[in-house]
Formats: structure tokens, sequence, C-alpha cells
């Protein structure tokens, strides 16, 4: 019996399996902080414009990058130089890592809504980016675990 495409080996996942993989937390839509002086980054409840912050979806997902240039694309070649800001529980970092997904990501449990269930997403406390000054972010910094 084949191993299912999420324990796979993340470059031999086909692009339909590689955002399958995503669990809907929204996390990586939160706006992050880094020290320059010592390179930390923390994380804060801003979320990008485009993040529905009830569904945890890109309202944008397809065309992102005319709105948010900066927007970051997360790839099997590219995950490894973005681990740092992504949170423990993404399935890219647990899958790069070699470990398991937990059993609240929508792969097992069937449920897209068993993310938000167990309190990993970032559904319904989240601030848009454009309802706050950048220079306030550090106001709403946050523990994203």
């Amino acid at each position: 019996m084949s191993k299912p495409f999420w324990e796979k080996p993340l470059t031999a996942l086909s692009p339909k399996e590689w955002e399958a993989l995503c669990d809907g937390c929204g996390k990586c839509c939160l706006n992050k902080l880094e020290d320059e002086d010592t390179g930390q980054v923390v994380t804060t409840r801003v979320a990008c414009r485009l993040l529905d912050g009830e569904t945890c979806q890109c309202s944008q997902y397809d065309i992102r990058h005319q709105f948010v240039p900066e927007c970051i694309v997360l790839t099997p070649k590219t995950i490894a130089d973005h681990m740092y800001w992504l949170p423990r529980t993404c399935a890219y970092k647990l899958r790069a890592q070699g470990a398991p997904l937990y059993d609240w990501h929508p792969l097992i449990s069937g449920s897209a809504q068993t993310v938000h269930d167990a309190g990993v997403s970032v559904q319904g406390w989240t601030v848009p980016e454009n309802e706050v000054h950048e220079d306030e972010w550090e106001d709403h910094i946050i523990d994203p675990e």
C-alpha cells in the first residue's frame, strides 16, 4: 500500500498536492517584525489586507501578487529559506522536518473546519493591516503558537 501523498518527500509532490498540504490556518498571512540587530522574528495579529479573517483564506489567492508583490510563495525548493518565520504547526514546516501532520489537519480529519475547531487558526482575532498604522504593529505582537 502506498503512502498518502502528504507523507511523501516535499520534492515529490505535484503542485496540486503541495497546495493541498496547506492547513488553512492563516498564520503565514500575519505580518511579522524582524529585529535588525538580532534577526529575531515576531508575529503580529495584523493580517495581510487580503486575508479573510473568518475563513483564514486569501481573498485573491491566484492574483495576490498584483496586490501584495512581497507575498512569499512557498515551494519545496524555497521552504528551507522561510522556515524560521513559519509557525511550528505549519504543515509545510512539519513535513520539511520529517514530522507527521497533526490530527486536526484537514488532510487527516477530512474537514477544513478542524483547524478552526482546534483553535490553531487565526479565525476571528486578526486586525486588517489597513486598520493599523505600521508604526503601531509592535502593539499587536503575539505568540502565534
